[in-house]
């Protein structure tokens, strides 16, 4: 299945960050386009960010709203979001980016 996801964990509290909004734009024509968007579920997931939209070739950035779901526990971030930009050269394969998060760091990857 060709699709993008993610995954975001609070590594500060050990749980999945639940209600990030989170949206996936597609660099075109020399600028940034919306191609989805989504909130993390109860697992800390967004299973598919495409909305109806096909996968192609290109460059993909994922922003993730960080000062919203952290102020939710009276936490001030030193990110107020996260945005990860990185390349689908295969369009038939799934991408998986997942992010770990902190209020004063955050690492990302790419995962299965």
């Amino acid at each position: 299945m060709n699709s993008i996801s993610t995954h975001v964990l609070d590594t500060a509290r050990g749980a999945p960050a639940v209600g990030i909004s989170v949206t996936l734009h597609v660099h075109s024509a020399g600028s940034w386009q919306e191609a989805g968007r989504g909130v993390t579920d109860q697992d800390g997931r967004v299973s598919n960010l495409l909305a109806g939209n096909n996968l192609k070739a290109g460059r993909y950035r994922l922003t993730f709203d960080t000062a919203a779901y952290l102020a939710q526990f009276n936490i001030e971030s030193f990110f107020p979001e996260v945005a990860i930009l990185f390349e689908v050269k295969d369009a038939k394969r799934h991408y998986h980016v997942p992010l770990l998060l902190s209020p004063f760091g955050y690492s990302t990857y790419r995962g299965t």
